[in-house]
């Protein structure tokens, strides 16, 4: 992962940007790890990305236990409230790909009121066989960048199938943040954030469906930080996610 604060991240990206090639964004947190850990495309993938966040701060805290400290937690929400600045204020053209048709039109005018140009929307909702489609309407619109609201590991598949193809800057896979800025789930208070205690106010909201992710992900991710911390300890350093 790139040992980048918010700000650096943000700088990073817009180098990407201006770059001429077409480069991936993901952003990693203790699920996205455990997955990879079991899953060699998710792996590679996430290997292959020119910008890596850490949006978890037990990514956070588990970098400091095996001694490679990243500065802080860049949260995938708040990157896009930061690139939508940038594009404002530099003219990026941005396509807006992913989540229920009503949330993404919502989102769309949420950023068009802040001053970005966007060039396109779409749900996150297709068929197998429109998706060439899908990858030809966003390499039309040739946006800067493009944010991808769809499920790990969809988005980080789809972006890497297509990379090429869809003829933007930089490709952002946002996870639900567009549910977040659209307003239909509320976010943790800043203090619950700082503290590491956003995924508690995501399971209240949600029981149903994170509570076995969490339980099940977190004890997970716990396993293999104090695994590779042992590892460390006696001299067997290796890569972890191979």
């Amino acid at each position: 992962m790139d040992a980048l604060t918010m700000s650096q991240s943000v700088a990073a990206a817009e180098l990407l940007i201006a770059d001429e090639r077409t480069h991936q964004h993901v952003a990693v947190n203790a699920a996205k790890l455990v997955m990879a850990k079991h899953d060699g495309e998710l792996s590679r993938i996430i290997r292959s990305c020119s910008l890596v966040n850490a949006d978890g701060q037990a990514v956070v805290w588990a970098s400091r236990i095996l001694g490679c400290p990243l500065p802080e937690r860049v949260a995938g929400i708040d990157l896009i409230l930061e690139l939508w600045k940038r594009a404002a204020g530099n003219c990026y053209r941005v396509y807006l790909l992913g989540a229920e048709p009503a949330v993404v039109r919502k989102v769309a005018a949420i950023a068009s009121r802040q001053g970005v140009n966007v060039v396109g929307c779409r749900d996150g909702f297709w068929a197998e066989d429109e998706e060439p489609d899908v990858v030809a309407a966003v390499r039309e619109a040739r946006p800067d960048i493009l944010f991808l609201a769809v499920p790990t590991p969809l988005k980080e598949r789809f972006l890497a199938r297509h990379l090429t193809d869809l003829n933007c800057g930089l490709a952002v896979g946002v996870g639900g943040s567009f549910d977040v800025v659209a307003g239909a789930r509320r976010r943790a208070p800043v203090w619950m954030r700082k503290t590491g205690l956003e995924w508690s106010f995501r399971l209240l909201q949600e029981p149903r469906r994170l509570l076995a992710r969490y339980l099940i992900g977190n004890s997970r991710f716990i396993v293999l930080i104090l695994s590779q911390a042992v590892r460390q300890r006696i001299g067997r350093r290796g890569p972890w996610l191979a």
